[in-house]
């Protein structure tokens, strides 16, 4: 839940945060430092901050994921915008291209096997990190870990801690297949 939002937060930042294809400048240092505070606080201190605002569970976790990816994926996004070839962009701006049509034909098709690869990177840090927050109260399955812990039951931490491993070694999995079919 947290990645598929911080995916929908970084996607409307990132293409204002790329100077190359940005409409105004105005927009461009707002989304930039819009990324910056996002980025710059930790999940764990925003995870603190919202289980005081929303309470304790899943809910404070999500956003505080959410936030921070949003503004990691992002930065790494407006920078491969900007480090792209233009070629292909202002090819379809001397044909008379719209901005979307740009975007959708030009932009994307270079950034998308980097999209991939950060997104996936971002899923497995998001998977290690949930389990942290949930021993502060940001629910997941960090909170179990941490119950079965405080309750001496350590076959059960055994296997929260397996599954951890299992979701991070599944996505590094899916990871190289994904990179695989786009090559």
């Amino acid at each position: 839940m947290g990645h598929r939002a911080c995916s929908s937060i970084s996607a409307t930042n990132e293409l204002l945060a790329a100077k190359n294809i940005t409409p105004s400048k105005p927009l461009y240092h707002l989304s930039r430092q819009v990324l910056n505070v996002l980025r710059g606080i930790n999940e764990l201190i925003l995870a603190l901050i919202f289980v005081a605002a929303v309470g304790l569970g899943p809910f404070a976790g999500v956003l505080a994921l959410s936030l921070h990816g949003a503004g990691m994926v992002g930065k790494f996004f407006a920078e491969a915008i900007e480090e792209m070839d233009q070629g292909p962009v202002e090819a379809m701006k001397a044909s008379g291209c719209s901005q979307a049509q740009i975007i959708l034909f030009a932009v994307l098709p270079q950034v998308f096997p980097n999209w991939i690869s950060v997104m996936l990177y971002r899923l497995e840090a998001n998977i290690r990190i949930s389990a942290v927050l949930g021993m502060i109260g940001a629910g997941g399955i960090g909170f179990e870990l941490m119950t079965s812990m405080k309750m001496f039951e350590y076959g059960d931490t055994a296997a929260c801690v397996l599954v951890i491993l299992g979701l991070v070694f599944a996505t590094d999995i899916l990871s190289a297949k994904l990179r695989q079919m786009i090559r």
